[in-house]
């Protein structure tokens, strides 16, 4: 899940809040915002601690999605790659 995804669905819904009136809480521009809840940018170190301080959550959390999300679609992305991938070191017993 994109985050979003997450801001769309868990705060900007519930709270009937769209996406200018999030943007005017947060001092960022109104694109920043929709670009995000639409998933077509993601959420950086500055946009995570605005979000944090508008919706009370901490900056990481924000921060964990984006991250998430990041593995997730690089993984999939390079599944191929990584299969070939021997490990050079191997695990302790």
């Amino acid at each position: 899940m994109h985050p979003g995804e997450v801001l769309r669905e868990e705060f900007l819904i519930p709270l009937d809040m769209s996406s200018g009136a999030l943007a005017k809480a947060c001092g960022v521009p109104r694109t920043r915002i929709e670009r995000l809840a639409n998933g077509q940018t993601g959420v950086t170190a500055d946009t995570a601690l605005r979000l944090a301080k508008a919706f009370g959550t901490s900056a990481e959390f924000w921060l964990n999605l984006q991250n998430a999300y990041d593995m997730r679609t690089a993984k999939a992305r390079i599944a191929g790659d990584l299969a070939k991938i021997k490990p050079v070191i191997e695990k302790a017993a």
